[in-house]
């Protein structure tokens, strides 16, 4: 399949993984307000760190692995094999410690949290990794989409008021579980599991183990800090935080599904020893990355204080004047998730991932430790801006002599200008609409499309490069 289609799969099922949960948002917030929306991350956010545990590393490296045997079928099926055993090992003592959790630690989050238990029950049964790996997408963005869909409805139908907050959490679980299972019938045919020894499962487990280092670190500040907000600032403070986020996250699936959907066609061409097609591609990827990620982060600082108390209500107000700063994280992450996919992971030099985001997590414990006690949501913000800007610098660091990063930085540059000059814009044109509705927030946000399209279409004219988009359409 080509990567053009591969990649409009790719964002379907990034942004259906996140969309949905958002458009049951402002009717959440409504519903159950500060206090349940936070409670409600809490508990998710715990659940979410044993599922990483559960899945140690594998949306990378199974990625990786089966996209460099995908060719010979038999070697293809031992791989398979061999990474599913210990994906169940894992999987299955995480699951156990996950129930001793709910049992006997969880606080005022229990209920929740026992309603959470099918997402670490789905580690069992996630193959996402191999999917991915053969260069499937159709299926996991169609299947989820469904699912996903059907717990949306669910939420509007079943969820009332506060003592219903269980229930959000049992859908939303149900449907991981529901995704994941539909997404392994895809499978059949396509390999086929052979009992191997357990020492073959068990090669797999370092190399995991690595990149699952770089996953909990990666994790830390951007899960762990709604854990700390609640614990040092209060749940109601986690609550707007939490809100802010989502936004945020929800733009970020962009970004990763370009990412996701190179990585196996990279690590494919980088055993075939193409590296001129490589860095062509990679040069392609940074270029269409950093327009997309200015355009969101400015645009978001842009409308933010207006678009939070009209999406989530009035008591949310300040999730906006968070999620101003927090949308510059979007380039950050940009350029460090086009160096981790297109370079770092499909070169198997794990150990720089690592370093890097270890700094990252690092940097935030600290920064959140220092400033939530004083700033609350907007000390996490900042926690997580200085960590998301520390990644790439790492990177930079370990890689500036291999990489031709002043051309990569001249596009930051360049779309940062033309972001600044779109956020000003749409700034005046709301001092000209100041009333808070759906229709000047309209009007504010089709200006500041124009003047970006226009600005970058100027650009493209006078550089006589623009946008690179072949790589989207070539079959590989």
């Amino acid at each position: 399949m080509s990567t053009k289609k591969n990649a409009a799969y790719n964002v379907a099922y990034r942004m259906f993984s996140v969309l949905l949960p958002l458009v049951t948002a402002p009717y959440l917030s409504r519903t159950v307000g500060t206090y349940g929306v936070g409670l409600y991350s809490k508990a998710w956010s715990i659940s979410y760190i044993f599922c990483l545990i559960g899945m140690l590393g594998l949306n990378d490296y199974g990625v990786r692995t089966i996209a460099q045997v995908r060719d010979d079928r038999e070697e293809l099926d031992r791989t398979f094999s061999g990474i599913w055993q210990m994906q169940l090992m894992v999987a299955g003592i995480t699951l156990l410690f996950w129930l001793g959790y709910v049992f006997f630690i969880a606080g005022e989050e229990k209920v929740l949290a026992f309603h959470l238990t099918m997402m670490s029950v789905s580690c069992l049964c996630s193959f996402d990794w191999c999917l991915m790996g053969l260069d499937i997408f159709r299926p996991i963005a169609l299947r989820n989409t469904f699912v996903k869909t059907a717990a949306a409805v669910c939420v509007f139908i079943f969820v009332k008021n506060e003592n219903d907050l269980w229930i959000y959490a049992f859908v939303w679980s149900l449907a991981t579980l529901l995704g994941n299972l539909s997404c392994a019938a895809t499978l059949k045919g396509k390999v086929t599991y052979h009992r191997v020894p357990m020492r073959e499962s068990l090669k797999h487990l370092a190399p995991c183990a690595v990149l699952f280092v770089s996953v909990m670190a990666v994790n830390i500040y951007r899960t762990m800090d709604k854990v700390m907000v609640s614990t040092i600032a209060g749940v109601d403070q986690n609550g707007l935080y939490e809100n802010a986020e989502k936004i945020i996250y929800c733009l970020s699936g962009f970004i990763l599904a370009i990412g996701t959907v190179m990585m196996p066609k990279i690590s494919n061409w980088q055993k075939k020893g193409e590296t001129e097609k490589i860095a062509r591609n990679i040069d392609r990827s940074m270029d269409l990355v950093i327009c997309m990620v200015s355009a969101m982060a400015f645009g978001v600082a842009a409308v933010a204080d207006k678009f939070a108390p009209l999406f989530y209500g009035d008591d949310f107000r300040y999730s906006g004047t968070l999620m101003a700063p927090l949308g510059f994280t979007l380039i950050m992450i940009g350029f460090a998730n086009v160096i981790r996919t297109q370079v770092v992971l499909p070169q198997k030099r794990d150990t720089i991932f690592v370093k890097s985001v270890c700094c990252g997590a690092a940097v935030n414990l600290i920064a959140n430790a220092l400033l939530i006690p004083s700033m609350k949501s907007m000390g996490a913000v900042i926690g997580t801006l200085l960590a998301e800007m520390t990644v790439p610098v790492v990177q930079f660091l370990l890689l500036r002599k291999e990489l031709p990063y002043r051309t990569y930085i001249s596009y930051v540059g360049i779309y940062a200008v033309i972001g600044g000059i779109m956020l000003v814009c749409v700034r005046l044109v709301g001092r000209l609409v100041p009333e808070e509705n759906w229709l000047n927030l309209g009007i504010m946000t089709v200006t500041g499309i124009a003047v970006y399209g226009i600005l970058c279409l100027i650009w493209w004219r006078i550089s006589g490069k623009g946008i690179r988009l072949k790589f989207l359409t070539r079959k590989n």
